[in-house]
């Protein structure tokens, strides 16, 4: 169990997983720097602050979602705005989480 998990700020890893099997694609919500210096794999990168301007191009994708970020905290910010629009997502936490689930 991670740091992030154990205290409650995120989904447990079984539930990043079964996205991941549903073919959920990754949105990560840091800034372009901040995604340049490490990401998931195979994620989009759209930072939070255009998130709200990128509905369409990301309900277009037809899969489920899942955010992530640094600590967890945007990703969270990004999921509420993204289930407020009727997408199917879940805040994966920090990026590292997500990406040791992929393995």
């Amino acid at each position: 169990m991670s740091f992030f998990n154990l205290f409650g700020g995120g989904p447990t890893t079984v539930t990043i997983e079964e996205y991941l099997q549903k073919g959920a694609v990754v949105i990560d919500v840091r800034t372009d720097m901040e995604f340049a210096e490490g990401h998931v794999e195979g994620s989009k990168n759209i930072p939070l602050n255009v998130i709200g301007s990128q509905i369409d191009k990301i309900k277009k994708l037809n899969k489920p979602i899942i955010t992530c970020c640094r600590s967890g905290a945007r990703s969270g910010s990004a999921e509420s705005i993204l289930k407020q629009n009727g997408i199917d997502v879940i805040n994966g936490g920090p990026w590292g989480n997500v990406a040791n689930c992929m393995k």
